[in-house]
C-alpha cells in the first residue's frame, strides 16, 4: 500500500467504530476476543501504533471492566441493562470505559463520538438517550462507590473486579478471600509477551542480540535458559527474527510443561491436543533425536500445527488429525511421553482473554471436567510401561486440576513424579510477573494400568 492510500484510508477510518464493531463481534457466541481483535488490527494494521494501541486498551479494557462498566450505567440510566439494545450497550460501555480509565480522552470527545456513532449506526431517536447517560455519568463520575461489602461480600467482589458472582465464589471457596483477591488483581496487570527459541536455528544468545539489533527490549527468563520476555516492538511480524522462525511465541508458564528433564533427547513424545502446537514444538526441540506426533481434532486446528512447523522448519514432528476421546489402537504403549494440555475453562488466561468470564458458566465446566477424564482414560493407553503422562490445562479450579488428578491415581496405576505445580499469575516464571496461570502435573506409568 503507497504511503497516499495509507494516509486516506487513515483519514477515513474511526477508530471507535472499529471498537465498537470489536465489541459486537466478540459478543457473538463462538467469537473470541483475542482473535476478533487480532483479525482487526491485521485489517488495519497501516494505522499508526499509537491508533492501533488505543484500539487495543478501549476494546480489551471494555471487555474486562464490563460487569463494573453496567453497574455504573445502571446507576444513572433509566432503562435496565438487560432491556438495551445490544449496540448502544456496547456504545455506553466503551464510552464510560473511556470516562473512568483514560483521562487524556476528553469528555466531550467521548459523548460526542458516541452520539454520532448511534447515529450512523441507525439509533438516531436514542441520541439524546446517550449522551444524557454520558454527561450525567461524566458530571458526578466522583461519586460513584462500589456496594457494602458488609451487606453481600460476593457481589461486592463481583463489582470490583468485574468478575462474574459465580467465579468469585467458587475461587473464594477453593483458596480462601486473600488468595482470591491476589488472583483477582493479577488478571487486571499488563501481560508480557514471552517467547521461544527455535534453538534448531539459533541460539538463545544469537537471538538475543538479533532481537536487540532491531530495538527489541529483551529480558531472561529464570530457570528457562531458551526463553526471553520481550517488549518496545510494534508488532511481531514486523520483527525480522520473526519472519526468519528463530522463536515462537509461548507463555512461561506453559514452558513448564516439558521441563523437569521429563523429555529425553531421543523420546517418542505424542501430544493429544496439540493446536496450536507450542507444546509440541518445545518437545521437538528437546527431543533432538527423538520424534513428536502432534495431534488435534479437525483440519483447522492440524493446519495450524503444520504452519508452525513449516514456519521454524523443525523435521522430528508431524501433525496427524485425531479426536483424543477415541482410542488409537496403534498408539497403544508407544509413546514415552503424552502430553495432554486438555480443553479446559481457561480461567487461567482471563488477562489475555478477559471474554473468557463472560462466556464460562459451572455447567460448562462440569462438563469440560467429564471431557478431561474420557480423554485421560484414552490416552493413558498411549503411555509405556514406566513412561510419563504430562496432564496441564491453563485453568485456576481444582475441580479440572487436583480433583482430576486425584481421580486418575485412583483409577489408573500412575504415581506424581513430583507435587502437582498450579501456577497463579502473579507467581509466574522466574519470578516475573504477567504469565499465565496453569496447572501442571507429571506422572508416571507403573508396568501397565488398571481400571477400577
Amino acid at each position: 500500500m503507497t504511503d497516499d492510500k495509507k494516509q486516506k484510508n487513515f483519514q477515513q477510518v474511526n477508530v471507535r467504530a472499529i471498537v465498537l464493531d470489536i465489541l459486537v463481534e466478540t459478543q457473538k457466541l463462538d467469537n473470541m476476543s483475542h482473535i476478533v481483535l487480532g483479525n482487526a488490527l491485521k485489517k488495519y494494521q497501516y494505522l499508526d501504533k499509537r491508533e492501533r494501541s488505543f484500539i487495543t486498551k478501549l476494546s480489551q479494557g471494555t471487555i474486562e471492566k464490563r460487569i463494573y462498566l453496567d453497574y455504573c450505567i445502571e446507576q444513572f440510566s433509566k432503562t435496565p441493562m438487560k432491556k438495551i439494545k445490544p449496540l448502544i450497550k456496547n456504545l455506553l460501555e466503551m464510552s464510560v470505559y473511556q470516562l473512568l480509565y483514560m483521562d487524556s480522552v476528553p469528555v466531550s470527545a467521548v459523548c460526542n463520538e458516541a452520539v454520532k456513532l448511534a447515529e450512523k449506526r441507525g439509533f438516531r431517536t436514542l441520541k439524546g438517550y446517550v449522551n444524557g447517560v454520558l454527561r450525567n455519568i461524566a458530571r458526578t463520575i466522583d461519586t460513584i462507590e462500589l456496594p457494602v461489602k458488609e451487606e453481600n461480600t460476593i457481589f461486592y467482589y463481583s463489582i470490583k473486579y468485574s468478575l462474574p458472582e459465580w467465579l468469585v465464589k467458587m475461587w473464594m471457596t477453593q483458596y480462601g478471600e486473600v488468595l482470591f483477591e491476589d488472583i483477582a488483581k493479577s488478571l487486571y496487570e499488563p501481560r508480557k509477551t514471552f517467547i521461544r527459541c527455535n534453538t534448531k536455528k539459533v541460539t538463545p544468545n544469537e537471538l538475543k542480540s538479533h532481537l536487540e539489533q532491531e530495538g527489541v527490549t529483551v529480558k531472561s527468563v529464570e530457570g528457562l535458559d531458551y526463553a526471553f520476555e520481550i517488549e518496545n516492538y510494534d508488532y511481531l511480524s514486523s520483527l525480522q527474527a520473526m519472519c526468519n522462525g528463530e522463536f515462537y511465541i509461548q507463555d512461561s508458564s506453559s514452558m513448564l510443561a516439558s521441563e523437569g528433564n521429563i523429555i529425553k533427547k531421543d523420546a517418542y513424545i505424542i501430544d493429544v491436543c496439540a493446536a496450536p502446537g507450542g507444546k509440541s514444538m518445545n518437545a521437538a526441540l528437546k527431543a533432538i533425536d527423538g520424534y513428536v506426533e502432534a495431534r488435534d481434532l479437525n483440519s483447522y486446528k492440524i493446519g495450524l500445527i503444520e504452519e508452525n512447523i513449516s514456519h521454524l522448519g523443525l523435521s522430528n514432528i508431524s501433525a496427524k488429525m485425531w479426536d483424543a476421546t477415541i482410542l488409537d489402537k496403534d498408539a497403544i504403549e508407544k509413546a514415552d511421553v503424552v502430553i495432554a494440555d486438555l480443553p479446559c475453562s481457561g480461567l487461567g488466561i482471563i488477562g489475555r482473554k478477559p471474554d473468557i468470564k463472560d462466556k464460562m458458566n459451572p455447567e460448562k465446566i462440569d462438563a469440560l471436567v467429564q471431557l478431561q477424564r474420557k480423554i485421560l482414560s484414552t490416552v493413558t493407553s498411549y503411555v509405556k510401561p514406566n513412561g510419563v503422562l504430562i496432564y496441564s490445562t491453563c485453568t485456576i479450579n481444582k475441580c479440572e486440576n487436583d480433583d482430576n488428578v486425584s481421580w486418575f491415581m485412583k483409577n489408573y496405576s500412575y504415581q506424581l513424579i513430583e507435587p502437582a505445580i498450579q501456577i497463579f499469575p502473579q507467581h509466574a516464571v522466574g519470578h516475573i510477573q504477567g504469565g499465565d496461570g496453569f496447572y501442571i502435573a507429571r506422572l508416571q506409568k507403573r508396568n501397565g494400568f488398571t481400571s477400577n
